[in-house]
This record gives C-alpha cells, sequence and structure tokens, in this order.
C-alpha cells in the first residue's frame, strides 16, 4: 500500500509540474482539421487505397474500421501530452491510439495502443512485440499475441454518439492515461520516443481535437 500511495504520489507531482509548464510549450494540432496530409498510413495487406478507409469530413477525421490499418504521424515525438477527441458515430465500436510506434508494421507496428474499444477505453494493449514493465505473464504460459495490460477503474466513457477525450501523458516513456478526466492506466516502456497513431478496426470512428504538447 505505501509503495502505491508512493506511486502515485511521485505520478501527481510529474503531471503538476507537467501543467504548470506546459502554457509555456507549443500546442502542435497533429490533425490540421482540413486534411491528412501530416499523416502515413497502413492498410492491411495493402488491400485499398488509404483514402478509402481515412478521409476528413467538416473539420472531423472518419476512420472506416475496415480493412484495418493505422495511421500514423510523420515525425517522432518523445516526452508529451496528448489530447485525442473520439467518437461511435453508428453504435460501439473498436478502435486505439498507437503510442511510442518504434516500427511501423503492417498491419500492426511495434507500439504500444491505448485501447480505445467501447467498455474497455484505457487498456494497453502490446503490438508488435512491444512491451511494459507493468505486463506480467504467468509461470509456464506462452506470451499471448496481444498482452493486455487492464485499466484500473471501470469504464468512463461516454455513449456512443457523444464525445470522449483521452489525455495521455508520456514521460521518459511512462504513458500515464486518462479518460474523460478518470485515471486509467500507467504503463512502463523502454522505447522513450516514437510516432502517433489512430487505428482503423471495426466500423465507423471519428476523431477531433488531436493536439500534443511537448514537455
Amino acid at each position: 500500500m505505501k509503495k502505491r500511495m508512493l506511486s502515485l504520489a511521485i505520478l501527481a507531482a510529474s503531471l503538476f509540474s507537467f501543467s504548470s509548464g506546459a502554457n509555456a510549450q507549443k500546442t502542435e494540432k497533429l490533425f490540421n482539421g482540413k486534411d491528412l496530409s501530416n499523416w502515413n498510413f497502413v492498410v492491411d495487406k495493402n488491400s485499398v487505397p488509404a483514402e478509402q478507409v481515412f478521409s476528413v469530413a467538416d473539420g472531423v477525421i472518419h476512420i472506416k474500421g475496415n480493412p484495418i490499418g493505422y495511421m500514423y504521424t510523420k515525425e517522432k515525438y518523445g516526452d508529451y501530452k496528448l489530447h485525442v477527441e473520439w467518437r461511435w458515430p453508428n453504435g460501439e465500436s473498436n478502435s486505439g491510439i498507437f503510442l511510442l510506434i518504434a516500427d511501423p508494421k503492417n498491419p500492426f507496428p511495434n507500439g504500444v495502443e491505448c485501447q480505445l474499444h467501447a467498455g474497455d477505453a484505457g487498456d494497453f494493449v502490446l503490438l508488435g512485440g512491444s512491451d511494459l514493465v507493468e505486463f506480467q505473464s504467468r509461470p509456464g504460459e506462452p506470451r499471448p499475441a496481444f498482452p493486455v495490460v487492464k485499466k484500473t477503474n471501470t469504464s468512463s466513457e461516454k455513449p456512443a454518439g457523444e464525445w470522449n477525450e483521452a489525455n495521455v501523458f508520456v514521460k521518459n516513456g511512462v504513458i500515464t492515461v486518462y479518460i474523460n478526466g478518470v485515471y486509467q492506466n500507467t504503463g512502463t516502456n523502454q522505447v522513450k520516443e516514437g510516432y502517433v497513431g489512430l487505428q482503423s478496426e471495426g466500423k465507423d470512428v471519428q476523431f477531433r481535437n488531436v493536439t500534443l504538447t511537448k514537455w
């Protein structure tokens, strides 16, 4: 208990430090509200052109969900706060925010997914051989294809059709996630810098106000 309280105190102090200094940093719009010119794209087996899966309308990113794939930034980022808003326009579905992508492979990168699957937003999914200290497999059991570090609290998501927000803090490889203002997860990664991505998986999902503030 004392160890956990100390960890939470360190977390609170680091986030306070970020909030105190963030205003002095420039917030970058990863999505410019007009087009996807500053993103790269991966589509499973290159089966269709990327523009059939990823598009922009009315200042909102629309991701079809099928085939699977993801869009990712052209620049790598290290220490930052990432703000992402998303919603399900046609009923609950699946997607994710990819963090610290080291290798943008097809169809899944080497990176950590902040899960957005309805009901599970805030879980971590380890993709493409990525790892977190917090993932512990049981002795004698093989490593799963997609290891999961479960979120801490019950779901803090809003109903389908309403906008949700994820605030993700990355510092020296430590990832901390809040969903709609509720703390959900912390993961410790040896990778300190990587691309940021948004996933296509399931059916329609929309994103807006995708911003990053370095710290």
